[in-house]
């Protein structure tokens, strides 16, 4: 009897262990919720910082062939996903024949993303605070008879260029850019201020440029990254006021038109940017010498023109290598 005792327990033990994994086997799984999507943060903050052994500007030394800083503090507001308004502020040490302090530039604008196309529009104030006017050789008027200050008389640069007290001037611009796949993407890019450097003359510049990533396989997991980029560009210049006027052209002279390039390599890692450049234009060292007032331009005979009667050449438009080391951050990726 107590065999069989011991059997029937341990039957009941089996089927209690059977009923009880088919009853959870029944009993419903409870899902597990998935985590909130993070929230949309409209707000944002791009900011950095760079050192350059050249200031270059479409081609263009701003600082005398010496190095340079610069900095710059952008917020930026995202309206959606694909829309982002900003303004900025950036300061840049130069060397300009008016002797200005610095390169301010405030701006803004907004940036639209279509699938692949970025849309960049807005405006672009470049201020020169601290300038003092240059033009003296004993003259109370321009060529076309206009009274020039008393500063103006009495400074003049030794290579007799003339500069004007202020050269802040703004300008409207459009871009877009087209990426064809996460190693590469062109763009193009249009300018326009009614007056260049407060010359009085119109310019437009636009621009094609183009980039291309190297896959990240290159550099393992070491965080390095490396780029190609190129631009090809052309300034339009229209003709100057009469405070930049000659002899032969007294209320104002021509500007010329010209062409520009630069193409570098630069390598990136985390927040950091070493690139390196080559820039050049077309433009004469005569017509440089008249485009910028170069307080260094040399005086000579093979130059001479109506727009250039001393004959001075300047090779602030000449080829360049530009160094350029930089920070660049944004406060939501950066700062958190």
């Amino acid at each position: 009897m107590g065999i069989v005792m011991k059997k029937l327990a341990l039957l009941a033990t089996a089927l209690a262990m059977v009923s009880g994994s088919a009853l959870a086997a029944d009993m419903p799984v409870k899902a597990v919720k998935a985590p909130p999507p993070a929230p949309f943060e409209p707000w944002d903050i791009a900011f950095g910082s760079a050192i350059m052994n050249d200031y270059i500007f479409r081609g263009i030394t701003q600082s005398n062939h010496k190095p340079s800083v610069t900095a710059y503090f952008e917020p930026r507001y995202n309206v959606t996903k694909d829309v982002q308004l900003y303004v900025g502020t950036s300061f840049e040490s130069i060397s300009f024949p008016n002797r200005a302090a610095a390169e301010v530039d405030v701006y803004g604008g907004a940036r639209v993303t279509l699938g692949a196309f970025a849309f960049d529009v807005g405006a672009w104030g470049y201020l020169y605070p601290g300038g003092t006017c240059h033009y003296g050789g004993g003259a109370t008027t321009d060529f076309a008879g206009v009274p020039l200050s008393n500063e103006c008389q009495i400074n003049a640069l030794l290579n007799t260029n003339v500069i004007k007290k202020d050269l802040s001037f703004f300008e409207v611009y459009g871009k877009v850019n087209y990426t064809f796949n996460d190693n590469f993407s062109m763009g193009g890019n249009v300018y326009y201020t009614p007056s260049f450097l407060n010359s009085g003359a119109p310019g437009t510049y636009a621009s094609v440029v183009g980039k291309a990533i190297a896959p990240s396989a290159w550099f393992g997991t070491s965080g390095i990254g490396m780029y190609v980029s190129g631009e090809f560009g052309r300034q339009w210049l229209g003709t100057s006021d009469s405070f930049y006027g000659t002899a032969l052209f007294p209320n104002g002279i021509n500007y010329a038109d010209y062409n520009t390039w630069n193409i570098g390599i630069g390598f990136t890692y985390k927040v950091f940017t070493l690139d390196l450049r080559y820039s050049d234009t077309d433009l004469s060292k005569g017509d440089c010498s008249v485009f910028t007032g170069a307080f260094n331009a040399q005086v000579g005979t093979t130059t001479v023109t109506g727009n250039n009667p001393f004959g001075n050449s300047s090779n602030w438009c000449g080829a360049a290598g530009i160094v350029k080391l930089s920070a660049d951050l944004t406060a939501m990726t950066n700062l958190k």
